[in-house]
């Protein structure tokens, strides 16, 4: 026999860690990292990973754009929308990173277009209010 523990299964993370504070709405700092393998825990204040608080869809949304290159034509096709909700929904992502300090507005849409986005379900009616009252 072995002195050596048995090693733990690696752990499969199932949800995401949350990224801000559910009492106060402050930002969580990661205080504490374990292994899954031998269970070995090491704590202190650890940067967080800025993209980690992401849902699946921004991940998704951001993959498929840093493996086009940049192509919004490529995320325009992989999420089945107009060109300019492709550039909305980006400028969205770039905000929640905190990467953009004004929403990108899709140029030259018009009332007609914002409208016609709604109906083909490819903008939601939140935001078609925001870039209807942009245009005003």
């Amino acid at each position: 026999m072995s002195d050596r523990a048995t090693p733990r299964p690696r752990m499969a993370p199932d949800h995401h860690a949350p990224s801000e504070c559910p009492v106060c709405g402050d930002h969580l700092a990661v205080t504490r990292l374990g292994c899954g393998s031998c269970g070995t825990e090491v704590g202190g204040i650890f940067a967080s990973c800025e993209f980690c608080a992401l849902d699946a869809k921004d991940l998704d949304t951001l993959r498929v754009f840093l493996a086009s290159r940049g192509n919004m034509r490529e995320l325009e096709r992989h999420l089945g929308v107009s060109y300019p909700t492709a550039r909305l929904r980006f400028a969205q992502l770039l905000e929640r990173l905190g990467l953009s300090g004004e929403p990108d507005q899709p140029a030259g849409m018009t009332r007609e277009q914002i409208l016609s986005e709604v109906a083909a379900g490819a903008l939601t009616p939140v935001e078609a209010t925001r870039l209807l009252q942009q245009l005003s």
